[in-house]
């Protein structure tokens, strides 16, 4: 039986153009997944994102890049099928954080969402206070685990509830831990495209005495439309490698511990 012919390589403005398509759908690229989807070497991946840098058609990041628009980003299903092995690390990390006895707050998102899971799987008496469907979803499986949901406006692309009676509600409560997640993190702080996500992130960041970040190294050096705050409003940083010079010398400064989550 013959073999088919392989498939021809794309040029560069081909691969230019679907790289843009692939930012649209997913806000984020990386080099080494660019490199096994045109079948190209990493410095041919590498050269294409420098270039479309360049022209201002993305924004450089940490191994790959991402969409220059700092208030769009795709919803939490679309983000939940991107890097899904480095989240699923960095939740199964940040659930091994958790104590028995803990009252936490979790903000929406795809990473946390993971990470209810994680700690669902655990079964440790908890009370959590989340504005997540998908969290307050896997959580309630534990039946050791108390699930308090805040009211507020539910937005369904994220899943979750948002407001200022969402603000309102978690200032009634004191917490452990926070766990978020963000759309970027840069030596600035970090940052995110929704300003309603924001206050939802500082208020549980401000009500607990400990705060974790969860961020897959995607999220490195992303500067996105809104701040949440410094990288000292946050005790820890949760990832699956170690962010680049500039960023972690900076987290180091703000007394920020670095948890690399195993493979």
């Amino acid at each position: 039986m013959p073999k088919r012919p392989a498939p021809a390589r794309l040029n560069q403005q081909e691969r230019h153009a679907q790289i843009l398509a692939l930012l649209r759908r997913d806000g984020i690229v990386r080099i080494a997944t660019l490199a096994r989807t045109f079948a190209v070497t990493t410095e041919t991946a590498r050269r294409d994102l420098d270039e479309l840098a360049e022209n201002g058609a993305l924004q450089r990041t940490y191994g790959g890049g991402a969409s220059r628009s700092l208030i769009d980003e795709p919803g939490i299903g679309l983000r939940g099928l991107v890097h899904a092995p480095e989240r699923t690390r960095i939740a199964a990390a940040a659930a091994a954080l958790v104590e028995a006895g803990d009252a936490l707050m979790v903000d929406a998102g795809s990473t946390t969402s993971l990470f209810a899971a994680a700690l669902a799987a655990r079964n440790l008496h908890l009370t959590v206070v989340t504005n997540c469907v998908p969290v307050a979803a896997a959580l309630g499986t534990a039946d050791r685990c108390r699930v308090i949901m805040c009211p507020g406006d539910y937005v369904a692309r994220e899943a979750g509830v948002f407001g200022t009676e969402a603000v309102a509600f978690l200032r009634r409560f004191q917490a452990n831990k926070a766990f978020i997640g963000a759309g970027g993190v840069s030596a600035d702080g970090m940052t995110d495209a929704d300003s309603a996500g924001c206050a939802i992130k500082r208020t549980m960041l401000e009500r607990a005495e400990r705060g974790i970040l969860l961020a897959d190294s995607s999220k490195f050096d992303v500067v996105q439309f809104e701040r949440v705050g410094p990288l000292a409003a946050i005790d820890e940083l949760v990832s699956e490698t170690t962010p680049p010079r500039k960023l972690a010398a900076a987290l180091k400064g703000a007394g920020v511990a670095l948890r690399i989550a195993p493979r």
